[in-house]
């Protein structure tokens, strides 16, 4: 059963994960951030389909494929819809209350849920949305495998793909734990983009071309449908 954590809308408080269980220990967490209305969309694109199953769900499998433990899925608009995508995939879900104030909330939510989880043991945690179908477990784990190979450690490991014909740094990206309090301070719409700038000297950088193809209009899921 999914465990599932709260955050109240008047503060980024630490999630409490409903859970009778005791919180894993574990070196690297990966967060799903999957809380957003998809107001260009003019659905929820968590629920679009492809290739036999939903976006959500297959950023979950993709999550659950990698190294990356605890999963922690970030839900917030139509939780009701969402959850049961989640439910008995062995995720926790994490309900961001204040989803409207943008992308910072849902990143300061899981952040919380994550810690919660491993009692602050977390050495480094993966940020991943669900609207990159084409980011796989695979891809999580070679952000991990860069981790891993370098001494000294890096602060971060960002994805490096083209984006409307220049190359752009951003998710899913890794980030060690001295970046955990850069991102719960995150405001508004800002997103993982902007510590990865803010630490660009500091990070190391692999090439995922499979982030560059996100799902945010109808157009671009018609565009995935013939792929």
């Amino acid at each position: 059963m999914s465990r599932e954590a709260r955050m109240k809308p008047e503060k980024a408080r630490p999630a409490q994960l409903i859970s009778s269980s005791a919180a894993d220990s574990t070196r690297v967490g990966i967060i799903v951030l999957a809380a957003g209305a998809s107001t260009r969309m003019g659905e929820s694109k968590q629920l679009l389909r492809y290739e036999g199953e939903t976006l959500l769900r297959r950023a979950v499998n993709a999550a659950l494929a990698s190294r990356c433990r605890p999963v922690i899925v970030v839900l917030g608009a139509s939780l009701g819809a969402l959850r049961d995508e989640v439910a008995g995939t062995g995720a926790s879900i994490a309900v961001n209350e204040a989803w409207a104030e943008g992308m910072s909330s849902s990143i300061r939510c899981g952040v919380a849920a994550l810690e919660a989880a491993t009692e602050g043991r977390a050495e480094a945690l993966v940020l991943m949305l669900c609207d990159q179908p084409f980011v796989t477990g695979q891809v999580v784990n070679r952000l991990l495998e860069t981790y891993d190979a370098r001494r000294p450690l890096p602060l971060l490991v960002a994805s490096e793909y083209q984006s409307r014909d220049e190359k752009t740094r951003g998710v899913p990206a890794l980030f060690s734990r001295p970046l955990f309090s850069e991102l719960l301070a995150l405001q508004g719409s800002a997103g993982a983009k902007q510590v990865i700038a803010q630490h660009s000297t500091e990070a190391a950088v692999i090439a995922v071309p499979e982030a560059a193809f996100d799902v945010d209009t109808p157009h671009d899921y018609r565009v995935l449908q013939a792929r």
